[in-house]
């Protein structure tokens, strides 16, 4: 059993598990931005397009038993809609992400030139004097 909890220790504690964790905390309110967006704009803006239509009241009865086919076909369209929603964002997203990488890259400041040999040949004659100064 002190296995199972050291093994179980060194799983949550790697980075995996904690990247995991907070792209599904993500994930969950980005699904509710998503839904609002489709339920409260998207599906009554297609409403008005399609005249209203509301395919929640279709049902189908066999013997006992009431098959709601209009609530199937109500989560098919949100589905799709949602998807739609989606694939535009993800499509937005990587289009800006393309650009930034295309972006050119900031100028790297240009390195001094080297001193000519003269110039370098007094500052090593400045540097013995003031190594024999400091002795």
């Amino acid at each position: 059993m002190k296995k199972f909890m050291e093994e179980f220790k060194q799983f949550i504690a790697k980075g995996d598990v904690m990247s995991m964790a907070v792209g599904i905390i993500i994930g969950g309110a980005f699904t509710a931005i998503v839904n609002s967006l489709v339920g409260d704009v998207i599906t009554p803006l297609l409403g008005i397009i399609i005249g209203g239509i509301d395919f929640t009241g279709i049902s189908v009865t066999l013997g006992d038993a009431n098959i709601m086919i209009g609530n199937f076909i109500q989560s098919v369209i949100t589905f799709l809609l949602t998807a739609l929603v989606i694939f535009s964002i993800m499509k937005a997203f990587n289009s800006f992400l393309k650009k930034k990488e295309e972006a050119p890259a900031e100028p790297e400041p240009e390195a001094e030139p080297a001193p000519a040999a003269d110039v370098q040949l007094l500052m090593e004659i400045r540097d013995l004097l003031k190594e024999n100064a400091a002795k």
